[in-house]
This record gives structure tokens, sequence and C-alpha cells, in this order.
């Protein structure tokens, strides 16, 4: 595929998103009414890759990112295209784009309900809704389970402890991109004896504060690793993307005066993304729709 396309009165070429003022994407996103600011853009820019679609005069007209965890796999997201090109052909040209630039790896993403057709025709297969709860949090919050463990603040300097436990949840090695998002943010982990069995991080995002990622092996450890940050934000935004929409940590969701806001698909191509296993590590909760 050509690294420009013409959509009837617009002729658009790819460029490397890094090469472009924040203010225009920060614009795009606003356009199709996603709550990236700037600096989200500008973090998202440090984990990932990604081109935009500008025309001669420097206008965007669309964008594509993409976030490798090694040669064999990587997450796309921030697959956007403006009003005026959406029934154009654009974000099919942005996807051809991306598959050019991540070769042979397995891909996963989260689509919206509009884009879900367009995935399916590309070769992508659904295997899970993501529900994004949100709201502000309720100034009394539910009482949680006896708790199993310990819980324990944990340093970005001490990331290394977490690395093996996530691997396992997540299904790759993805410290990169755990290291980034631990910068400013608050990270709980719970433990058992002197084994760390689940993990959560706590980070400014959009309206708010996004809890995720979240590790744990069961309801009531998600729980437990999802209050302990929700303490901190009573009566303040919080959002919670999970792909839990009933149980015990879906409850407390509720409970803690979050709602769905609405709901992605989790979508892969190539090898399947998700491998949830009885009283194994899972991921309750995500870093983002772009980054899983």
């Amino acid at each position: 595929m050509g690294r420009s396309v013409r959509l009837k009165s617009f002729e658009l070429v790819a460029r490397d998103i890094r090469e472009v003022d924040v203010k225009l994407l920060h614009a795009l996103s606003i356009a199709v009414g996603w709550p990236h600011r700037p600096k989200d853009w500008n973090f998202l820019r440090r984990a990932g890759q990604g081109i935009v679609a500008v025309d001669g005069i420097g206008r965007v007209f669309g964008s594509a990112m993409w976030f490798p965890h090694g040669p064999e796999f990587a997450t796309i997201g921030l697959v956007i295209t403006s009003p005026r090109t959406q029934a154009q052909g654009s974000g099919r040209w942005l996807m051809e784009q991306v598959f050019e630039r991540c070769g042979d790896r397995n891909l996963s993403l989260n689509s919206t309900d509009a884009a879900y057709h367009l995935y399916l025709s590309l070769g992508f297969s659904k295997e899970a809704v993501v529900y994004q709860w949100q709201g502000e949090v309720v100034s009394s919050l539910p009482a949680v389970p006896v708790l199993d463990g310990e819980l324990r603040s944990l340093s970005a300097e001490n990331l290394q402890e977490i690395a093996a436990l996530d691997e396992r949840a997540f299904g790759t090695n993805r410290q990169k991109l755990l290291a980034l998002l631990s910068e400013g943010a608050s990270i709980c982990v719970l433990s058992r004896g002197d084994e760390i069995v689940g993990y959560s991080m706590k980070r400014e995002f959009g309206r708010g504060h996004v809890i995720g990622p979240i590790v744990a092996s069961n309801d009531c450890d998600a729980i437990h690793l999802t209050a302990v940050h929700l303490k901190e934000l009573t009566g303040r935004f919080a959002r919670v993307d999970t792909r839990e929409q009933t149980g015990l940590f879906a409850d407390y969701l509720q409970q803690s005066r979050l709602g769905i806001s609405e709901t992605v698909i989790t979508m892969s191509k190539g090898r399947r993304f998700l491998n949830r296993k009885e009283n194994e590590p899972w991921v309750y909760g995500l870093a983002g729709h772009a980054l899983s």
C-alpha cells in the first residue's frame, strides 16, 4: 500500500507522529470525543510509534499508533480518522500502513463499535469486550473482602519485582511500557508470604485518573488493589477499563459509583491474545485502550 492516498478532494501522506505538533493531535482526538490531553499524546508518542495522515498544507486527517513488545507482538491504538474522511477509506489505508511497519508481529487492538467491521475485514477476530467504568468516586467506599496478604507501595525503581507477574498475566514482556507508566504513578503490590501475587497503578489521564494496569488472580485481590487507589480519589473522577462486567470486582466498581460509559472490543490478528486461566494472574484493569 502506498504511503500516500487520494480520497476524493484530499491527497494525504503518512508522516511520523513525532513530527506533528501535539496541538493538532489533540484537536483530532477532540473531534471524535476522546479524552486525551496533549500530555497524554506526548506520553503515547514516547511509549510507541505512529503515523498521521496529513494533506499538502499540514492539516491532520487521521492517526494510528502501534506499541511493539519485542519482535513478535504489538498492540494497536489511537486509530482516528477525521469525520470528513471516515467514509472515504482513510481508516483502511492507515491500518495498511501499520501492517507494513509491524511486519510479521501478532497484533491486538480494542475496537470501537464503529470500526469493528473494518477490523474484521482486515483479518482481526473478536476475543472479549472491555467495559469502561468511570465516574466520581463515592465519598464513603463500600466494604472490601477480608485481605489475604499484605498491601504495600512499590517505587518505580523496583519495577523488576512485578515484571515476571505482569508477563504471566499479559502474555509477553512489557517492561519498557511499565517503566514509562510508572513515572508519576502510585504503585501498590499485594504479597502473600514472600511472593508478590498482584499489583496496580494509578496515574493521571484524560478527565482524571486511570487505575491500571491491575493484575490479580481473583476478584477479591483485584478489589483490594483497586480500593487502595480509590481511597485517594473520593469525590474525584476515576476510570477503570476492565473485561469484567459481572462478579465481585464489577460489583465493587459499581458500588464505588463508577458506571459503564462505553465498551470496546478486544480483537487479535495472528496468535490469540487473551488466555485466562483459573487462579492464574489476569489483567483486571487495562493500562489503556491503546496499551491493553
